[in-house]
Parts: structure tokens; C-alpha cells; sequence
């Protein structure tokens, strides 16, 4: 039989295999059968396709009908063994027969076998097996023509360029006879592998000529022509191939993605797209394989669009339900499903790998972390990206983790250097891995502009939100946007959001002509992007047109109503209201703006049903500063100082600070306080951002307010780095000084402290230009070298960091010597060195630098040990400080380990070094390794008894231990330190409530009262005596007090918090316990006592007003106390309406244990027991949290009431052992009470009674009846005075208890 396979069916079939499109391959084997009557070859590729789908059983079937084939007996047996493999259960035995009849049946094969063994081979993708069955079967052969074919696809797909290079001559020799089209479509692929497309197209068409029928060509030739980047040619071909076949895969696909990138047609792509799965489910019903690389590009190129997203989730979704258990079809989800912002979902199918088994999928541990971040876990999110980092640093950097490293670095407040360095590194990550690939479909799945535009967002993050002034410089990462989205819109000019992101990054540029420009091509291609309409409303305020601007925002609104929950759009609104004077109408508008989610958290988005509303933290600041602005002008001072405290307490540690800051100093200008603005501004570092501004302020009150024109000259000097021409009036006297050490030297040339003296003078008059030009000149003479660290010096100071390395590498480039004084300043170079490299980013130059530091001032040490011991120590503090401070370059870079070695070679040099000691106990902390960081900290303390940083982080470690009794005693330490740091003792007294020891906190708050004779009217000091008042007993008195700090800016939100609790809950009994339900129900049926309490719900309504919640999770603790009102009126309709509001919380905040409580609560009192005790099981098993600690208490108290209500003691001891001693001691005084055993009873209530002060009459009736049934009637009848002294009316005391002991005593 001739080898018909290179023929136009075999090629083919071949074709189709190795685009692993199965089904076609089948089909078109199945056509040839019948062509060439059942010819076995077609039988083998009909069999190979089925197998490839899973039809393991009928491919088996097929094969066994050719296996005795001479030709076809090896390829047969291969895949026989390898549909055994691929069986869930595979027969070993089998695998071995076979493989060893394969052995058996290589030494003797014929050259045709061998051939179709190598095809075999080459298709499954194993390449190197299959050139060693190929060069055998040419060798057998004598060089046969479709042998070297063979080998030349092996070769040009085999990835290594030693082969490729080779297969363009085998290809030739190929088709030297005769045209083959299998040859010739390898010849194309070898041009294109070389980036030859003009050569590869020349030769497709070439085959389209010579073979019309043969579809592939056509496809080829669409391909090519995409990555000549001719779209218009390649949609002309793909509509060629419709007509020629109406379900083409790739032809529908290309129609598709042209839609979706060129077009930005949603409509358009989502029809094709549509029509892409339908023809997949015809003709590829049994390929997860194709399904899921045909959805790859769309979701990386449509902008997260949701009619897109939902197509290509069909299309993964089904591939999964044919691939059970693929790890990478389970990430793609887990990735979908983060791109319609359904995180806890994404998070399952994330952990569908790892339940699998699969340990090892790096990309679905990536978007784990990814979603641990987006949730805001970033303690879970950090230790997995340390983890990885270390996995990962054997295989190079990935781009993935570099922007979760920048993501968790901005999150965690660090460096703008260190945030954008990271992202430098994933953009230049990223593009590395594109290097070489034409533009297709694989280049649009791995430009993957969504995850370029997210890096861009954390760019523009760090950017101020308005163009810079005239003449001053753009933000450096403005300039990175700008060429990561000059390359995506090039390439997708079709998707929006990165039109409009490119023009808001020239609109911040202070391009705002082509920022303009850009914007209005957004607003044609899309009418209602309100995004694009607020920034078009930006542009027109800032030139000064209000009509425009307005107009603008009209557009927006008339195309999107839901604008108005924008708070940018209330911001512009309102700038546009203030500069037509309308001040009323600017404010109204502004607290409109301040009402809105997002407004309170500094860059935090808010979710709406079918939106995310995203609002950056510069935007955040602007609302408020602006509203502060726009009371001032209104005459409204005091209203205007509480927002702007209120922007002190919002924005307090983030980079947006400074802006707060810098406006305070305007309000303190407008109040005539130019001292309090001055003071402001010089606490602005030049490190920070906003120096620039902050010291053009300072500069125009000097000269304008101040009237102080040297200082404004210095300013000018310091900002702009003026010529010392400017600044030399600025101090006369210092260059007197100057001149006489100048005579000085003339008479002492030598005389080094002289020459230095100078210098520095120099610098100190603020002659910089001056001062190097004398350093350069003197290092000329060769005489004064030691001039040379000064010189560097002050170069870094002015920030000519190239000079001041060129001058450090000069002073180092020498011969190697061993002088004591050459080490010391090449020790004293190389630091410094490092200081400058660090400076301009070169990190590992800077370490490196460090070490050699290090080196060389270990010789240094040896040599003075022996010539200057008495230098030894300064030396010694040195060496440490050189480790130290390359510790501190590993630990930014998360080499924790390589800094824990250095801290520790730090301290062996010295070893009561307490910043080192401390630097090195935080990081242990950082690790989890707790032993170690008290181990640290103890020796800290044990030379510094007072050390509050290490004092600190003991408390801390023994509360991570819950070791409650430790913790009070670190704390103890500090406040018999100082008895006025109310914020510590405010946490003691919560420790000493949970550890049962509230008699000790008094103690600590007279130390405090004593303290200062002001300390009464502190608000510190009166929260505190409120806390302890309330927690003894006392809830008038702690109200009393509470209100006394009521108005404090510090403590004042959690004083009205604590009597809020204190109205709705006095006793501080377990709301909806049921262990005291018939005795606190008889109390509380008194028209009496439901008067008193409706009137003390009405009063805690009244506080809930005052409260200004300035964080999310303090708007969610609001609702919260809002419905415990709702609950506190004990009306059914009351409690549901609470409870769906308790609910939804819960829904939308995950482990929110007050909702979970408060949920809980509810159904108590609505009797649905069962229902509360699911929500306090889940609050029982999460791990407790310091923040939650109270509610965390209650739940457990309630879950107990319930147990021991039930009857389940053994599980609500077990519960009440995490407890405070108090209510230890009532349960297990109920406990016993109901086994009768009063004594034990009487003993456990009695401790109650005493932690509760002797004042819950609750307690004091079940003392006093366990007092009476344990025949200690004294005892019962002096409790019953002091229940009836407090509350004269309680019910049934006097008749059951005080009355039945009288009598007994009487007998």
C-alpha cells in the first residue's frame, strides 16, 4: 500500500491532530475509510482521534482490529498502552506485555513502521522520541522524502532553535520531486518561526492555489496576515472561510475577537462568540481542551465586560464537566469568577486543585492570594506570598506575583519607592514574556491588557489626582501608565477603559489638549460612559468654564442616573457651585458626597447590587478638604475645624495625610496663626510627597505674612536649588568666617580640620555650588584626599547622585592594601556608597556594597584589636550598624532569614544594642515565631526595665497566647510608669474584667487621679472610671462619666458606644438567655419597669444621632446598635424587622461576629432556639480576636445558657472555661442549684456576687436562696437587705427567701 497519508486526506488528518482538533480529525478519517475501503491507516487516525476525546473503550476496539497491521503494529501497540494510562484504573500487567512487545517488535520494524510510531510520538508532543523513531526509519530508508518531512515538523516544533534552524533544509529536500501539501504547510510554519510572514504567506498561498479543498491552508493564511497586523485582510479571510464552511472554529473566533478589539462592538462579538459554542458543541462535542483555549483571549481583552464574561464562563464551565478535577480549567473559573467580583466563589474553585490533591498549581495559589487581598485578609495573603516569592525565585520572576507584592505593599502603607518598584518589575515581567510572539490570538491572551490596566490603577494611586503646576514635574509612574497603555491601545484599540485611563493619565500629566482629545474619541465610541463624562467635567472646571463643566455632568446624568451615588460627581458638582459663589449649595452638596459609601474609607470601593462605585483616597481627601474650605467661606468656622478634624482622624497614616496637613496650615492661616502653620509644615519631610508644596507654602508666609525675605530666599533656594548668587545675602556674617580659615591655611596647608572647616562653612552659608567646586579643586592638589567623603557627602545631599558615585568609586579604585587608615575610609566610602545606590534603586548594589562594607571592617577590627584597642568599641558599634542595616535590606525584600543573620551577627558585635534588639524581636514577630520575639524582648527589659516598645509587644505576644494574666502584668508596667496613658489603662481594665481581677483596676485609677490634679476632667481618665463603674455594677455612675468624655474628639465616639449599651442593657444580663427568664420576667412586667426602660431605648435612639462612624465597619456597628434598639422594645414585628437587617449584615460581611450575635440574639427572643444556636456554633469555632473580644464573650455566655438549659452541662463548661470568672461562677451555681446541691451552689454565687460588686439583684435572690436551702440563714437574710436596699420592689424575695429565714432562725 502507498503511503497515502501524504496525500490531501492524510495531510489532513495529520493537520487536525496536531491542532488537537479531535473531533475533525475523526470525521475526516471516517470519510477516507469509506474513500479507500477501510484502508488501516485511517483506521489508526479514526482511533487516535477518539482516544484523544476519552472514547478509551471504541479506540481500544478499533486499535485491536489493526495490531497484527505490519506497518501499523508498532503505533498500534503504543497507543494501546497509552489508552491503558489514560484509564482511571490502568492494569500494570498490560502496560508491561505491551511495552515489551513494542521493545520486541522497534528491533525488527520496517521502515513504514517506524514512520507511523514517529508520527505517533510527535502528535502525543514527544518530540525527542519521535526524531530517534524518524532519523531510523530515513536511515532504513535511504533517506526517504516522507521521513524527512517527518522529521522537519518534529524539528520546527520542538521549541529549540539548534533543531528549527535545521528543518527549513529538510523541508526542501522534502519537496524537491514533487508539491506536498503537508511539506509546504511545514515550510510555512518554519518561516513563521523565524518571523519570516511575508515568506510563509507567499508559500500558503502557494498551497491554496495548488489545493483549493484543503481548508487549513485558508485558516493559515488568516493567522499570517493578523501577525502582519493587517486586520482588514484577515476579516476578508475569515469571511472566506464561513462561506466555504459556516461552523469554522477559527474563522468564527476571529470575527469575534476583530469585534471585541478593533471595534469594541459588544453587541457584535457576543453574537459571534455565540455562534463559536454553538459550532464547538457540533463539532468539537468532546474537546475541555479547545473549549478552554477558545475562551482564553476573550476574557484578557473585554474589559470585564459582563455579556462576554458570561459566554466564555459557559464555555470553561462545560470543558470542567468534561475534565473533572483539571486543576487549570478550575483556575480559569476561580479567575472568571474574580472578574465579575465574585470573590468567595472564585476563592472555591481556587481551592478545587489543593481538594483535588493537586499541590502543586502555583496559578490557583496566585488567585487565592489575589482574593485574600481583594478581601482584605492580608496577614493569610502575606505568609502565602512569602511562601511563593521563595518557590517562585528558582524559576525567575513572575509578573503575577510582583503586582500581589505591590498590592499588599500599598495596602500595607509602605513606600511609594517601594510599591512602584514592584510594579516596574511585573510591567517589565510581563512584556519579557511576550518577546518574539507575533500579534494573534496567544499575543492577546498574554498581553492580557486587564491585568495591565489593574497595574495601572495602582499606579494612578500613587499619583496626586490633579495636573501639577506650571513648571513643576509630573509623578514619575505617570510616565510608566502612559507607555503600558500606548502599547494596549495600540493593540485593543476597541477597549474603553483604557482610552479613558490613557487620558486620565495625560490629564495628570498636564497634557489636557490631548487629554481631551482622547477623552471626546471615548465619549463618540460610547455616549454613556459617565466615567469619561466626569473627567471631561474635571477638565472644563480646572480652564476655568462652569458653563461646560456643568454641561458635562448633565450629559452624565442624562445617560446614567445611577451617577448620582458618585461622590465625584457631588465633588465636581459642588467645586462648580463654590466658584459661581453659590456656598450653600456647594455645601449641601458636598455632605451629600460625605454621606456616600466609599467617602469614609480612604480608597475603598463601594458594592452595589449591580455596580462597584471606585473612589481613589486623593478624591477622598478632596471631599472633605473641600467641604472645609467651603464652611470657612461660609462663615461657618467651627464647622469647618470638626470636618477637618474629622479628615485628621480619616486619613492619619496614609499618603494623603500630607494634603490634610497642608490645608490645616491654610485654616491656621485664615485664622492668623502663622506660627501653628509653620510648625505644621516643617514636618514634612523631603522624603514624603507634597514636600514640594509644603514648602512653596512656607516660602509665601514668610514673604507675604512673615515679611521675612532671607528665609523665603533660603526656601526658594531649598525648592528649586537655586545658584548661590540668590542665597548669598541670606547670611553675611559666616563668610568672615569663611576668609580667616582660609588665611588660616594658607600659614598650615597640611592642616586637614582646616581644609574641612572650610567646606563646611561653606555648606552651612548654603555656597553648595560654591563648597563642591572647593572640594573638587582641593582634591585636584592630591594633597587633601580626606576631602573626598565630603565631597560625596554633600553630593547626595543635593541629590547628584551620578557625580557622588563616580567620586565614591574614584576614592575606591585602588590596589588592594592592608593600612588601617585606607580600610577605615574605604569602610566609610562603601557605606556611604550603598546610602547612594540605594537612593537611585540599585537595591542589589546597595547590598552588595554593604558587604564589602562589612569585609573590609572586619579586617578593620582585627587590625585595631592589636594597634588601637581603645577604638575597638566605636568600631565594633560600627560593624554592627553595617549588618544592621543590611538586614533591614533583606527584610524589605522578605528575605527574613538572611536578615535574622544578619540582626544576629549585629548583636554579636554588640550586644546590648536595643534598636537592633528590637528591629530583630519585630521581625520574629513578623515570622510567627513568638518564643523567640519574648525571648528578645526579655532580655531588652532585663537592661531596660521601662522599655515601652518591648513592653508592648510581650503584652501582645501573651495576648496571641490568651495567657490574660501576663498581658494585665506587661501592662501593669507601663502605667505604674505613667498612670496618665489612659489608652493603656482603658485596655487593662478590659483584661483585668476577663481575668476576673476588676477589684485590682481601682488601684491603677487612683494612681492616675493622683497623677495630675487635672486628671478628673480629663476625658481619658473619666472613660476609663465609666469602664470600670460599669463592668463593677454601677451603670449610673459610668453613665455619669461616660458623658463627661461624651464630646471628646479621642474618646468620645466609643464613650456614647459604651452608654448606648448601658440604656438598652443596664444589668448587663445575656439578652435572650433563658436561664433567669421567669424571675428578670416577673421584674420586667412592672408598668414601672417597661416605663423605664421604653424611656431608656428613647434616650439611646438620641445618643445613636451623635455618633459619626468614620470607617465602614463603624457604619456597619451603627446598624447594629440602631436594631438592638429595635430589639430593647421587645415587640415581635420590632425583632423581625431588627433581625432581616442583622442578616443582611451577616450576608455581606463574612464572620462578622456582632451580626452573628446579634442574629442570634433575635431568634432567642423570638424563641427560634435552634436557629440562635447555628449562628453561636459558627461564632464558637472561629478563632478569637481581641476586636471582637466582648461579642465573642456574649455569644459564648448565650450559647452556654442554652446548653445548660438543655441540659448539656459537660459542653457549656467546656465553653465557659475560655470565660471571665464571674459568669463562670453563675452557671456553675445554676448547675448545681438544679443538682440540689446548694452548698456548692451557694459558694459559686457567692464569688458572682462579689465580682459583680453586690449589685445585680438577680444574683443576690439565687444566692440568698441557695443560702436558705443550705440552712445558712444569717447569711440568706443579710443578702436580702442588701437586694431590698437597692431595688425595694424586687419580686418574691422577701416572701420566699427573708421571711422563710426569719422563721427558720425563730425555730
Amino acid at each position: 500500500m502507498p503511503l497515502r497519508l501524504l496525500a490531501n486526506e492524510g495531510a489532513l488528518i495529520k493537520y487536525y491532530c496536531y491542532e488537537k482538533y479531535f473531533n475533525h480529525a475523526v470525521n475526516a478519517a471516517a470519510v477516507a475509510q469509506k474513500k479507500y475501503s477501510n484502508d488501516a491507516v485511517y483506521t489508526f487516525f479514526h482511533a487516535y482521534g477518539n482516544l484523544m476525546q476519552d472514547q478509551i473503550q471504541e479506540a481500544k476496539v478499533e486499535l485491536d482490529t489493526i495490531r497484527d497491521h505490519r506497518e501499523l503494529s508498532l503505533c498500534t501497540l503504543m497507543a494501546l498502552v497509552y489508552a491503558e494510562k489514560k484509564k482511571t484504573n490502568p492494569d500494570r500487567e498490560v502496560i508491561q506485555e505491551l511495552d515489551a512487545k513494542v521493545k520486541e517488535d522497534r528491533k525488527s520494524a520496517p521502515p513504514k513502521s517506524l514512520y507511523y510510531a514517529g508520527t505517533f510520538l510527535w502528535l502525543l508532543g514527544r518530540n525527542d522520541k519521535a526524531r530517534e523513531y524518524t532519523e531510523r526509519m530515513i536511515k532504513l530508508s535511504n533517506g526517504s522524502k516522507e521521513g524527512l518531512i517527518l522529521k522537519a515538523w518534529i524539528d520546527v516544533t520542538s521549541g529549540k532553535d539548534a533543531y528549527a534552524r535545521k528543518a527549513g533544509k529538510y523541508f526542501d529536500e522534502g519537496l524537491k520531486e514533487r508539491a506536498d501539501v503537508f511539506a509546504m504547510m511545514g515550510k510555512a510554519q518554519y518561516c513563521e518561526y523565524h518571523q519570516i510572514y511575508s515568506g510563509a504567506l507567499e508559500i500558503i498561498n502557494q498551497v491554496i492555489v495548488s489545493f483549493p479543498v484543503f481548508l487549513p491552508a485558508l485558516t493559515k493564511k488568516m493567522k499570517l496576515l493578523l501577525s502582519l497586523q493587517d486586520w482588514d485582510q484577515t476579516i476578508d479571510v475569515a469571511h472566506r472561510l464561513l462561506q466555504k464552511d459556516k461552523n469554522n472554529l477559527e474563522a468564527l473566533r476571529m470575527l469575534a475577537l476583530h469585534s471585541l478589539c478593533r471595534d469594541g462592538n459588544i453587541i457584535e462579538s457576543v453574537k459571534h462568540l455565540s455562534n463559536l459554542i454553538s459550532s464547538l458543541e457540533i463539532l468539537e462535542p468532546r474537546n475541555p481542551e479547545l473549549l478552554y483555549q477558545m475562551s482564553l483571549a476573550f476574557t484578557r481583552v473585554c474589559g470585564r465586560n459582563e455579556k462576554v464574561i458570561e459566554q466564555t464562563f459557559r464555555m470553561v464551565e462545560r470543558a470542567f464537566s468534561l475534565a473533572q478535577g483539571d486543576s487549570d480549567l478550575a483556575t480559569e473559573l476561580g479567575y472568571q469568577m474574580v472578574l465579575q467580583g465574585r470573590i468567595k466563589e472564585a476563592m472555591k474553585w481556587y481551592k478545587t486543585p489543593f481538594t483535588n490533591r493537586d499541590h502543586s498549581s502555583v496559578s490557583a495559589l496566585t488567585g487565592m492570594i489575589h482574593c485574600q487581598l481583594i478581601e482584605g485578609n492580608l496577614e493569610d495573603a502575606e505568609q502565602q506570598l512569602e511562601f511563593l516569592t521563595e518557590f517562585q525565585q528558582s524559576i525567575g520572576k513572575s509578573a503575577d506575583l510582583l503586582y500581589l507584592r505591590a498590592v499588599l505593599a500599598m495596602k500595607r502603607h509602605r513606600s511609594q519607592e517601594e510599591v512602584t518598584n514592584l510594579l516596574n518589575d511585573a510591567v517589565d515581567a510581563h512584556f519579557s514574556s511576550l518577546h518574539g510572539l507575533p500579534l494573534g490570538v496567544e499575543y492577546l491572551e498574554k498581553l492580557n491588557p486587564d491585568f495591565l490596566l489593574e497595574i495601572v490603577k495602582e499606579y494612578l494611586a500613587l499619583c496626586p489626582a490633579k495636573p501639577p503646576a506650571p513648571g513643576q514635574p509630573a509623578a514619575p509612574q505617570l510616565q510608566h501608565c502612559a507607555t503600558v497603555l500606548d502599547k494596549v491601545v495600540k493593540i485593543v484599540p476597541g477597549l474603553l477603559q483604557a482610552v479613558f485611563l490613557l487620558a486620565k493619565v495625560k490629564y495628570q500629566s498636564g497634557d489636557i489638549d490631548a487629554a481631551q482629545s482622547t477623552l471626546q474619541h471615548c465619549l463618540d465610541q460610547c455616549p454613556s460612559h459617565a466615567d469619561a463624562h466626569l473627567l471631561m467635567a474635571q477638565i472644563h472646571l480646572l480652564q476655568g468654564n462652569v458653563r461646560l463643566c456643568s454641561q458635562s455632568l448633565e450629559l452624565c446624568l442624562s445617560h446614567n442616573f445611577e451617577i448620582r451615588d458618585h461622590p465625584l460627581y457631588h465633588l465636581i458638582k459642588a467645586q462648580t457651585k463654590k466658584k459661581t459663589g453659590e456656598l450653600t449649595e456647594a455645601i449641601q452638596t458636598l455632605q451629600i458626597a460625605m454621606n456616600l459609601p466609599g467617602v469614609r474609607r480612604a480608597g475603598s470601593s463601594s458594592k452595589s447590587k449591580n455596580k462597584k462605585t471606585e473612589l481613589s483616597s486623593a478624591d477622598c481627601v478632596s471631599v472633605f478638604l473641600e467641604l472645609a474650605e467651603a464652611l470657612w467661606l461660609n462663615e461657618e468656622q467651627h464647622e469647618a475645624a470638626k470636618v477637618m478634624q474629622d479628615a485628621i482622624n480619616e486619613f492619619s497614616g496614609t499618603p494623603e495625610e500630607l494634603r490634610v496637613t497642608i490645608a490645616n496650615a491654610d485654616l491656621a492661616l485664615l485664622r492668623g496663626d502663622t506660627e501653628l502653620a509653620l510648625s505644621m509644615l516643617r514636618n514634612i519631610t523631603p522624603e514624603q510627597p507634597y514636600y514640594i508644596q509644603a514648602k512653596e507654602k512656607m516660602a509665601d508666609i514668610y514673604l507675604n505674612h512673615r515679611k521675612e525675605k532671607r528665609l523665603y530666599l533660603f526656601l526658594i533656594f531649598t525648592k528649586l536649588k537655586a545658584t548661590p548668587l540668590i542665597c548669598m545675602c541670606v547670611y553675611p556674617q559666616p563668610q568672615k568666617a569663611i576668609e580667616a580659615y582660609e588665611q588660616a591655611l594658607k600659614k598650615n596647608p597640611k592642616d586637614g580640620a582646616l581644609a574641612s572647616k572650610i567646606g563646611k562653612a561653606l555648606v552651612k552659608t548654603h555656597h553648595y555650588i560654591k563648597a563642591i567646586n572647593y572640594y573638587e579643586e582641593a582634591l585636584k592638589t592630591e594633597q587633601q584626599n580626606f576631602l573626598r567623603y565630603d565631597l560625596a557627602e554633600l553630593l547626595m545631599k543635593m541629590k547628584q547622585y551620578e557625580r557622588c558615585e563616580r567620586v565614591l568609586h574614584d576614592a575606591l579604585a585602588h590596589e588592594q592594601v592592608n593600612e588601617l587608615p585606607v580600610l577605615s575610609d574605604d569602610c566609610r566610602y562603601l557605606v556611604l556608597l550603598a546610602k547612594v545606590q540605594n537612593k537611585v534603586e540599585k537595591t542589589e548594589e546597595s547590598i552588595l556594597s554593604l558587604q564589602r562594607a562589612r569585609d573590609v571592617q572586619a579586617k578593620v577590627l582585627k587590625r585595631m584589636q592589636l594597634e588601637q584597642p581603645d577604638a575597638v568599641p566605636m568600631q565594633k558599634q560600627l560593624a554592627a550598624e553595617i549588618c544592621a542595616e543590611i538586614a533591614k535590606h533583606y527584610t524589605s525584600q522578605r528575605g527574613y532569614e538572611r536578615a535574622v543573620k544578619f540582626y544576629k551577627e549585629a548583636l554579636v558585635y554588640c550586644e546590648t544594642d536595643r534598636k537592633v534588639m528590637l528591629e530583630l524581636a519585630c521581625l520574629y514577630l513578623t515570622l510567627g515565631e513568638t518564643d523567640a520575639c519574648q525571648e528578645q524582648c526579655s532580655v531588652i527589659l532585663k537592661n531596660d526595665q521601662f522599655n515601652e516598645d518591648a513592653t508592648l509587644m510581650l503584652a501582645d505576644i501573651m495576648l496571641r497566647k490568651e495567657n490574660k494574666e501576663k498581658a494585665v502584668f506587661h501592662f501593669q508596667q507601663l502605667l505604674e510608669r505613667t498612670p496618665d496613658n489612659y489608652h493603656i489603662l482603658s485596655r487593662l481594665i478590659e483584661l483585668m474584667r476577663r481575668a476576673g481581677k476588676l477589684e485590682d483596676a481601682s488601684r491603677f485609677l487612683d494612681m492616675a487621679e493622683k497623677h495630675s490634679s487635672r486628671s478628673r476632667f480629663d476625658p481619658g481618665f473619666n472613660y476609663c472610671k465609666g469602664l470600670h463603674l460599669w463592668y463593677t455594677g454601677q451603670p449610673n455612675d459610668a453613665l455619669r462619666h461616660f458623658n463627661k468624655a461624651r464630646k471628646d474628639n479621642d474618646w468620645g465616639q466609643n464613650a456614647v458606644y459604651n452608654m448606648i449599651e448601658i440604656y438598652l442593657n443596664p444589668d448587663n444580663d445575656t439578652v435572650g438567655g433563658e436561664l433567669f427568664e421567669t424571675l428578670d420576667g416577673e421584674i420586667g412586667n412592672s408598668t414601672e419597669k417597661q416605663e423605664s426602660e421604653q424611656l431608656a431605648v428613647r434616650t439611646a435612639e438620641k445618643l445613636l444621632k451623635e455618633l459619626k462612624p468614620q470607617t465602614q465597619s463603624g457604619h456597619v456597628q451603627l446598624r447594629i446598635l440602631e436594631n438592638y434598639c429595635l430589639l430593647a422594645t421587645k415587640q415581635k414585628a420590632n425583632i423581625e424587622k431588627a433581625l432581616s437587617v442583622f442578616t443582611d449584615i451577616a450576608n455581606n460581611e463574612k464572620d462578622h461576629v456582632p451580626a452573628l450575635l446579634a442574629m442570634a440574639t433575635a431568634y432567642m427572643m423570638l424563641k427560634q432556639t435552634p436557629r440562635a444556636r447555628n449562628q453561636l456554633k459558627r461564632v464558637a469555632k472561629m478563632s478569637w480576636s481581641i476586636a471582637d473580644a466582648d461579642e465573642f464573650e456574649k455569644s459564648w455566655l448565650l450559647l452556654a445558657d442554652i446548653y445548660i438549659h438543655s441540659g448539656k452541662y459537660e459542653m457549656a463548661l467546656e465553653l465557659l472555661n475560655k470565660f471571665q470568672l464571674t459568669y463562670i461562677s453563675v452557671f456553675l451555681g445554676y448547675i448545681m442549684e438544679k443538682e440540689q446541691s446548694f452548698r456548692d451552689a451557694a459558694l459559686n454565687y457567692e464569688m458572682a456576687w462579689k465580682h459583680g460588686n453586690q449589685t445585680n439583684p438577680t444574683i443576690g435572690y439565687k444566692l440568698a436562696f441557695n443560702y436558705l436551702k443550705a440552712k445558712r440563714y444569717v447569711d440568706a437574710i443579710d443578702v436580702c437587705h442588701k437586694v431590698l436596699a437597692a431595688h425595694p420592689n424586687y419580686p418574691r424575695i422577701r416572701k420566699d427567701i427573708l421571711d422563710k429565714a426569719r422563721a427558720s432562725l425563730r425555730s
